[in-house]
């Protein structure tokens, strides 16, 4: 990629890791049952480790998009589609 196409994928896929990260907030100030099962103890430690998943998945497909591998940037659209149809299901207690 060159140019300006490099830069709006570059920023296409930031703004879907934003997305990604708000709806992982959503999820966890929830309150859902789901989360409730996660034993007091453990659950900082769960929230740091999906978080830093978040942001590890994040990093990775700006890099391949870096890298000019433009076919990245497709998964990490449908990832985000279906992370956001999953946290609208949780937050909204349809599962």
């Amino acid at each position: 990629m060159a140019g300006t196409s490099a830069r709006m994928a570059l920023l296409f896929a930031f703004i879907l890791g934003m997305g990604n990260f708000a709806a992982q907030r959503a999820v966890l100030e929830s309150g859902h049952p789901m989360l409730l099962a996660i034993p007091a103890r453990a659950y900082p430690i769960a929230r740091l480790a999906s978080l830093a998943l978040e942001f590890s998945l994040l990093l990775a497909a700006l890099f391949a998009v870096r890298a000019g591998q433009a076919g990245w940037l497709w998964i990490y659209a449908a990832y985000s589609a279906a992370n956001g149809i999953a946290a609208w299901a949780i937050v909204t207690r349809r599962i």
